[in-house]
């Protein structure tokens, strides 16, 4: 377990963003994959995408191809979802949030200097992301030299998070909402 009922809001809120920041730390860790849900076309839209960074203000961070779909659904609707689970703690955390979409500027630059090797296909594809194929090796056709140009950071900012930590019967929920100084807490029923 993550949290029981003898801590408080404060005790909470500091192990839940311990291990948002482990998620983007350590890729062994749970959290690093996570399911990011926005609007589509007359349908919720939900994939798992790896959890890049976590900055100090608790802002997540997200790479991705900016020809992808969710880049189109997120320039129409600014408003995601976050959801993470830990197994073995039986803890669930979803965040709603507002995204912004950095391509070509100081933040994707930077973070685009920081990805390795082969690692920059992922952004680089002939074809655009979604796009129909024959074969699926015309999914793999790259050019000979990678550029960001197709490079994107989701920098997500988080306006609600809350946490539901499994027990049994004895399941507890937990709100957390941005105030004046910070983030504050309200138990909820599971």
């Amino acid at each position: 377990m993550l949290f029981d009922s003898s801590h408080s809001t404060y005790e909470i809120w500091d192990y839940l963003t311990h291990e948002l920041r482990r998620g983007a730390l350590d890729s062994k860790h749970p959290f690093r994959y996570v399911n990011l849900g926005s609007i589509g076309k007359g349908y919720p839209e939900v994939r798992t995408v790896v959890l890049r960074k976590v900055d100090q203000e608790l802002n997540f961070y997200i790479f991705t191809d900016a020809r992808t779909e969710k880049v189109t659904e997120i320039k129409s609707d600014k408003s995601v979802s976050l959801h993470f689970y830990h197994p073995k703690k039986r803890v669930q955390i979803r965040i709603q949030a507002k995204v912004e979409i950095h391509r070509n500027d100081n933040l994707a630059l930077e973070l685009w200097q920081r990805i390795q090797g082969d690692a920059q296909k992922a952004y680089n594809s002939t074809l655009s992301p979604g796009e129909e194929i024959s074969e699926p090796e015309e999914g793999w056709d790259w050019p000979e030299t990678m550029e960001s140009s197709h490079f994107a950071v989701l920098r997500i900012i988080p306006q609600k998070i809350e946490a539901l930590q499994l027990d049994g019967l004895n399941h507890l929920r937990i709100e957390f909402r941005k105030v004046v100084d910070g983030w504050g807490g309200t138990w909820l029923v599971p």
